[in-house]
């Protein structure tokens, strides 16, 4: 299960997708952060930290962050376990993994979310901040996360969800798709950084609806499956691997 369509003005078949996300990663990797301080007006680690805690990330637990990035999430889930040495990163863009500033003893790898190179049970805690939108296949990837988590571990991905609301949504394709790509154009170092804000926003435009995305949880075995949501676009789709006894 995809998690939207091919967007053939950027590639041309389903197959293509996961060469040219990887490789526009890689481009616009040195303004990623830079970017991203754009596109949510500095609230970032504030809201990511708060979406962590309340998901149920506490101090002393192993956290793997899935498209880990230039390490957003990754700092956000140190700040509350209290070790960097509890966090691992991954990520499918060297280029991304390269920029990353995350603190001393974060672990970082290559790899991505349908295929994590990890032991089963590794982590108490799995997190992807705003990356779902760009896997490959929602099932293989929630049946990774299923079998990285220790029984009882917690999920919690954050996304952008196109609002239900038309003038909402007008709003914030104004924002991503008009405004931030031409600041981008003045404010980043890389040709192609532009070319991923409108990306962004089409893949937010054709993400499949939250429904969708609760129910391949549920189908990944996952239990006290929710979404929480803010200011009408910040999805938090949280979930638990249940104990052997809760199935």
């Amino acid at each position: 299960m995809t998690p939207h369509p091919p967007l053939r003005s950027y590639y041309d078949h389903e197959s293509d997708r996961r060469n040219w996300v990887r490789g526009v990663f890689n481009r616009t990797a040195s303004d990623y952060d830079r970017l991203e301080a754009l596109i949510g007006l500095g609230t970032g680690p504030w809201y990511r930290r708060k979406a962590l805690r309340r998901a149920g990330l506490k101090p002393g637990m192993t956290v793997v962050d899935i498209g880990t990035g230039t390490g957003l999430m990754a700092r956000a889930a140190t700040d509350i376990v209290g070790d960097a040495k509890l966090v691992t990163g991954v990520d499918p863009s060297t280029g991304m993994l390269e920029n990353a500033k995350v603190p001393a003893g974060v672990r970082l790898l290559e790899g991505s979310a349908e295929s994590i190179p990890l032991d089963d049970c590794s982590a108490d805690f799995l997190s992807m901040g705003y990356a779902l939108r760009h896997i490959s296949d929602l099932s293989a990837s929630f049946a990774e996360f299923h079998r990285v988590l220790r029984p009882d571990g917690l999920l919690c991905l954050l996304e952008i969800t196109l609002p239900k609301n038309r003038v909402s949504q007008a709003v914030l394709k104004a924002w991503l798709y008009r405004a931030v790509p031409r600041i981008a154009t003045v404010a980043a170092a890389t040709a192609d950084a532009p070319l991923l804000m409108r990306y962004h926003w089409d893949t937010i435009a054709a993400c499949v609806p939250p429904e969708t995305i609760l129910h391949a949880l549920a189908e990944a075995a996952f239990v006290n499956i929710h979404r929480q949501i803010d200011l009408q676009i910040f999805s938090a789709y949280c979930a638990r691997r249940p104990q052997i006894a809760d199935r």
